[in-house]
């Protein structure tokens, strides 16, 4: 695997067929997609442990685990494209966790709570050729103070579970959102301007038959 970019000729990647497989589990992620009209022929989760390493900071940790859901996923389809994703959001150097219970989400909204805070999205896309290409985007967001009973009112509801940060900026936490930074998406769970940009440059083309 190497990373980098082999053009054939001023700014173009040299073309391949194949299809497109997401390596995610993430409805999110497959809406977002469908979003700029692009639909995975596959949807193949990696399985994998995603537990932080000691001390490793937000950025590398999004980008390793894009890296490996990517990299263990290709060798089952050969002649794909293989996206991979990873949402992290960090509170200075510290990851929050995917909230599973809502003990964990009211401990992430109460660090979040008028603070601000980092979503950072990392991709990765293993060509046809085997090439591995990797992007990584930051979105600053902070939240207004939340009121314990705001905090009781969403965890009530179901949108935080198994999300990052216990929010889904897609839903009623959009309220709790008074200033964001960059790609909204990315917040969401796919930087998707990025995307778009790399399967793109890639050669990759919707409609083509694998």
């Amino acid at each position: 695997m190497t990373h980098g970019d082999n053009r054939d000729g001023p700014g173009r990647e040299t073309p391949s067929s194949g299809p497109l497989v997401l390596a995610s589990a993430s409805p999110r992620r497959v809406d977002l997609l469908a979003q700029i009209g692009l639909v995975p022929d596959a949807i193949d989760p990696a399985d994998l442990d995603e537990t932080p390493a000691v001390d490793e900071l937000p950025r590398p940790y999004a980008e390793r685990v894009a890296r490996a859901k990517a990299l263990a996923v290709a060798p089952r389809h050969p002649g794909a494209w293989v996206l991979a994703g990873d949402t992290v959001v960090a509170r200075g150097r510290r990851i929050l966790p995917k909230a599973e219970d809502a003990k964990t989400a009211k401990s992430c909204l109460e660090m979040l709570s008028g603070a601000r805070h980092r979503v950072i999205g990392a991709i990765a896309l293993v060509t046809p050729e085997g090439r591995v290409i990797e992007r990584s985007v930051v979105s600053q967001v902070a939240f207004k103070r939340l009121s314990a009973a705001e905090i009781a009112e969403y965890l009530a509801g179901d949108e935080w579970r198994g999300k990052a940060g216990g929010y889904a900026i897609q839903g009623r936490a959009a309220a709790f959102v008074r200033w964001l930074e960059g790609s909204h998406s990315n917040v969401v769970g796919l930087p998707l301007f990025e995307t778009n940009a790399l399967l793109a440059g890639t050669g990759y083309r919707p409609g083509r038959d694998g």
